[in-house]
């Protein structure tokens, strides 16, 4: 699988004086996969993400996005092929209707008016906000306001997706809506998604992982072995998902679980097994 995103030492400061928000990470990010980067809060994999999107410049380093290197030359390039969700979606909406707030961007964009009215009736049907293209954003719930930010990057037709935090304001319904819909995403136009969580129950969708811890890469790999070092992410002080803690604390009573058993089906299919 072709790398879209490659950082080789990647180095960030806030300040000339401060610590590193981010200290020499090496890693690749492959295209048409969901990378999800876990971290407790003051990690850094905030930062990761907005140095990807260009909204923050390296300190040292080098940054690859869409084979294009991350400087004045090419960031407005970069930025036209990712699209960006924040965790509060108010922070994005600009028009007094939804239809308006998702044909904003188009509109930035000069895209001709027929087109950027077949873009934004896609897009909301896409997320499942068609019948509220009339809708005033502030009457909406926080699930659907989520859904109209999604539409609203997905409209631009981007490469890559970041959702930095974008399910953390949502109720666990709100949270499996977008979680479904960035899966059906990820099948059905092979888009590029990278999603930022503190919550390891965020990212059972995920195909890969990356954990930064206080700056540092400290694990980068499939999702089912990530996730399956249950005691891994207790000590990074992250919450391990239901299936590995139980598998912890099995182990812990001497009940050995097999390797295989990396998430909440296969520990009830194995369980099931042990009693028959």
């Amino acid at each position: 699988m072709a790398a879209i995103v490659t950082t080789k030492d990647l180095t960030y400061r806030y300040t000339a004086e401060g610590q590193a928000a981010l200290d020499r990470v090496s890693l690749t990010i492959p295209a048409g996969q969901w990378t999800a980067i876990i971290g407790h809060n003051g990690s850094g994999k905030s930062t990761l993400a907005r140095l990807i999107d260009g909204l923050l410049a390296p300190t040292a380093g080098s940054l690859t996005v869409a084979g294009m290197p991350m400087d004045d030359d090419h960031v407005v390039a970069i930025r036209h092929r990712i699209g960006y969700v924040f965790q509060n979606p108010d922070n994005q909406f600009i028009g007094t209707t939804v239809g308006e707030d998702v044909a904003f961007g188009l509109e930035n964009h000069q895209v001709p008016r027929e087109k950027m009215q077949d873009l934004v009736e896609q897009s909301l049907d896409l997320v499942g906000m068609s019948q509220l293209i009339d809708a005033q954003p502030a009457s909406l719930s926080g699930g659907q306001k989520q859904r109209v930010a999604l539409a609203g990057v997905l409209a631009m037709e981007p490469d890559i997706l970041i959702l930095d935090e974008a399910t953390s304001m949502l109720d666990p319904a709100g949270r499996e809506q977008i979680d479904r819909l960035l899966v059906k995403l990820q099948r059905e136009r092979q888009m590029t998604i990278i999603s930022i969580t503190h919550d390891a129950m965020e990212t059972l969708a995920a195909d890969s992982i990356i954990i930064i811890n206080d700056g540092h890469l400290v694990k980068l790999g499939p999702a089912d072995q990530v996730l399956s070092d249950a005691a891994g992410l207790l000590r990074l002080g992250l919450a391990a998902p239901f299936a590995g803690r139980l598998k912890l604390a099995l182990e812990k009573r001497g009940i050995a679980v097999p390797t295989r058993v990396t998430d909440g089906q296969r520990m009830v299919e194995w369980l099931c097994s042990q009693l028959t």
